[in-house]
């Protein structure tokens, strides 16, 4: 038997928007020395693009459906972002902090990244 919604523990959650909290502000702050409009575009990517394209059954209502691998791909380029971001623009304790948050994020993420890399398509609606 199949689960229809994807395996996400609370914890998972908090890591994850947390680490997502952090590279919305973090991308920002490190690029907009160097172009305010960089800047503006990668906040735009980093929320734009999570917010339209999600996997059928990992989200309650979803814009444009996408395959589960796309989903995981938003996740790892949120925090890479945070991390490299951190790196750049934060004093080290507090990237430290970051990239210990994003490997715990990681840790907990397995169950739901095994669940969307296990399916092939995102399943037709239910109406």
């Amino acid at each position: 038997m199949t689960t229809r919604t994807a395996p996400d523990s609370r914890l998972a959650s908090v890591l994850r928007f947390a680490t997502e909290l952090i590279a919305w502000v973090g991308t920002p702050w490190a690029i907009a020395p160097h172009s305010v409009l960089l800047a503006i575009v990668s906040v735009v990517v980093l929320i734009g693009l999570p917010t339209v394209f999600q996997t059928r059954g990992d989200k309650p209502h979803v814009v444009v459906p996408v395959p589960g691998f796309v989903t995981v791909l938003l996740v790892l380029l949120q925090l890479v972002a945070a991390v490299v971001a951190a790196w750049f623009a934060w004093p080290t304790a507090v990237a430290l902090v970051v990239s210990v948050l994003a490997a715990g994020c990681v840790v907990t993420e397995q169950p739901r990244w095994r669940w969307l890399l296990s399916r092939q398509a995102p399943p037709a609606p239910t109406s």
